[in-house]
């Protein structure tokens, strides 16, 4: 990616007193030179006058501040999130490999679940009938599989940007119900025993 634009908040130092550093966030506009979309980072900089005795040289962390990191899920598989990771890298550049990386990962979900079925079709019912997932995302992950279907044929008309918002929408749907709700419920009531256990402690020590 290219730099394409750099701004600094930087706050100078106190001309009597020396010791303050020069500090204060940077930002970075950059442009990816394969799919010509931008992002926005920033980084935090000190840097101590030469006589001071301070190392100048600091670890640079970047933050990026768009895009935002709202398509990122917890609770996944390690397989599953690295395929997911994947899925977003591509999902600027083109739809179509992006729709079929996402019908990948709701083949892997079928594979974790240990649904049964010939086909991701029967694959999703059987996961329904574990109730592993309600009948009305059945149809949810069907949609994202026949979005799947038309990005990886040539001969069927081509997804577009205009489809994106949709397939993240129907992942993050089956996603979010089959592993990161049950994640969060799950240190939930991790947080409410440790909770207890110290009012417990407590209790026992007056």
């Amino acid at each position: 990616m290219d730099i394409v634009a750099d701004y600094s908040m930087l706050t100078p130092p106190d001309d009597e007193c020396y010791s303050f550093p020069e500090e204060g966030y940077c930002y970075q506009l950059l442009l990816c030179l394969a799919c010509s979309e931008v992002t926005l980072r920033r980084y935090f900089y000190r840097e101590y006058y030469e006589f001071q005795e301070y190392d100048e040289f600091e670890d640079v962390t970047f933050e990026t501040l768009y895009p935002s990191s709202n398509f990122r899920l917890s609770g996944l598989p390690d397989r599953i999130q690295h395929s997911y990771e994947v899925s977003l890298k591509v999902r600027p550049i083109d739809p179509n490999a992006y729709a079929v990386l996402l019908g990948r990962i709701l083949e892997m979900v079928c594979e974790d679940r240990k649904a049964s079925g010939n086909s991701l079709q029967k694959k999703l019912e059987d996961l329904a009938v574990k109730r592993e997932i309600p009948d009305r995302l059945v149809a949810v992950a069907h949609n994202l599989r026949q979005l799947r279907n038309v990005g990886a044929h040539a001969s069927l008309v081509e997804l577009t940007r205009d489809e994106v918002p949709i397939l993240d929408d129907l992942c993050k749907a089956i996603l979010e119900y089959v592993y990161t709700i049950p994640h969060l419920i799950d240190k939930a009531e991790q947080r409410l025993k440790r909770l207890k256990e110290k009012g417990k402690d407590a209790d026992s020590s007056d």
